[in-house]
Protein backbone atom coordinates (compact mmCIF):
# COMPACT_ATOMS: atom_id res chain seq x y z
CA UNK A 1 0.00 0.00 0.00
CA UNK A 2 1.39 3.41 -0.96
CA UNK A 3 1.18 5.99 1.64
CA UNK A 4 -0.36 9.63 0.01
CA UNK A 5 2.16 12.26 0.82
CA UNK A 6 2.46 15.61 0.15
CA UNK A 7 5.84 18.20 -2.17
CA UNK A 8 7.37 20.88 -1.08
CA UNK A 9 7.58 23.31 -3.90
CA UNK A 10 9.40 26.96 -3.13
CA UNK A 11 7.26 30.26 -3.37
CA UNK A 12 7.92 31.80 -7.05
CA UNK A 13 6.13 28.49 -8.51
CA UNK A 14 3.02 29.34 -7.17
CA UNK A 15 1.79 31.74 -9.35
CA UNK A 16 2.29 29.13 -12.12
CA UNK A 17 0.38 26.72 -10.42
CA UNK A 18 -2.30 29.03 -10.06
CA UNK A 19 -2.74 29.30 -13.31
CA UNK A 20 -3.93 25.63 -13.61
CA UNK A 21 -7.48 24.25 -13.74
CA UNK A 22 -8.72 22.79 -9.93
CA UNK A 23 -6.12 24.30 -8.37
CA UNK A 24 -6.04 26.47 -5.05
CA UNK A 25 -4.12 28.04 -2.41
CA UNK A 26 -4.82 27.12 0.80
CA UNK A 27 -3.29 29.88 3.41
CA UNK A 28 -3.80 28.50 6.92
CA UNK A 29 -2.67 31.37 8.96
CA UNK A 30 -5.35 33.22 10.99
CA UNK A 31 -7.70 35.68 9.73
CA UNK A 32 -5.49 38.76 10.91
CA UNK A 33 -2.46 37.55 9.23
CA UNK A 34 -4.17 36.56 6.00
CA UNK A 35 -5.49 40.67 6.00
CA UNK A 36 -2.08 42.10 7.13
CA UNK A 37 -0.72 40.39 3.56
CA UNK A 38 -0.87 37.19 1.47
CA UNK A 39 -0.58 35.81 -1.74
CA UNK A 40 -4.28 35.26 -3.05
CA UNK A 41 -5.74 31.92 -2.24
CA UNK A 42 -8.43 31.11 0.46
CA UNK A 43 -7.95 31.78 3.94
CA UNK A 44 -8.39 28.57 6.46
CA UNK A 45 -7.22 28.89 9.62
CA UNK A 46 -5.27 25.39 10.87
CA UNK A 47 -7.64 25.17 13.67
CA UNK A 48 -10.87 25.01 11.12
CA UNK A 49 -9.22 22.69 8.38
CA UNK A 50 -10.62 19.69 9.01
CA UNK A 51 -14.09 21.38 9.80
CA UNK A 52 -13.66 23.15 6.38
CA UNK A 53 -12.66 20.39 3.98
CA UNK A 54 -15.32 20.51 1.86
CA UNK A 55 -14.64 23.78 0.43
CA UNK A 56 -11.94 21.59 -1.06
CA UNK A 57 -13.37 18.97 -2.61
CA UNK A 58 -13.75 20.53 -6.18
CA UNK A 59 -10.07 21.10 -6.32
CA UNK A 60 -7.52 18.26 -7.29
CA UNK A 61 -4.64 20.47 -6.62
CA UNK A 62 -4.05 21.66 -2.78
CA UNK A 63 -1.33 24.10 -2.57
CA UNK A 64 -0.79 25.16 1.32
CA UNK A 65 0.69 27.99 2.91
CA UNK A 66 1.33 29.88 6.04
CA UNK A 67 3.78 32.34 6.93
CA UNK A 68 6.97 30.15 7.56
CA UNK A 69 5.79 26.68 6.65
CA UNK A 70 5.27 25.24 10.23
CA UNK A 71 1.78 25.40 9.86
CA UNK A 72 1.10 24.45 6.47
CA UNK A 73 3.26 21.38 6.59
CA UNK A 74 0.74 20.51 9.43
CA UNK A 75 -2.31 21.22 7.33
CA UNK A 76 -0.57 18.99 4.30
CA UNK A 77 -0.10 16.14 6.62
CA UNK A 78 -3.76 16.03 7.39
CA UNK A 79 -4.46 16.59 3.87
CA UNK A 80 -2.55 13.64 2.83
CA UNK A 81 -4.43 11.50 5.80
CA UNK A 82 -7.84 12.17 4.16
CA UNK A 83 -8.70 8.49 2.14
CA UNK A 84 -10.94 10.40 -0.45
CA UNK A 85 -8.41 12.40 -1.41
CA UNK A 86 -5.59 9.61 -2.45
CA UNK A 87 -6.03 11.50 -5.78
CA UNK A 88 -5.58 14.76 -4.87
CA UNK A 89 -1.88 16.72 -5.00
CA UNK A 90 -0.63 18.16 -1.81
CA UNK A 91 1.74 20.64 -2.13
CA UNK A 92 3.39 22.53 0.65
CA UNK A 93 5.14 25.58 0.15
CA UNK A 94 8.77 25.01 2.31
CA UNK A 95 9.43 28.17 3.87
CA UNK A 96 5.94 29.54 3.82
CA UNK A 97 5.94 33.44 2.73
CA UNK A 98 8.68 34.34 4.43
CA UNK A 99 10.94 32.47 2.35
CA UNK A 100 11.00 35.15 -0.75
CA UNK A 101 12.29 37.57 1.28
Amino acid sequence: MNKHTYLDILLPEIKMLLTQPHTVLVDVREPWEFEEFNEGGINIPLSQIRQRRHELEPFQTIVVICTNGVRSKVAAMDYTRVASWSDKTILHVKGGILEAE
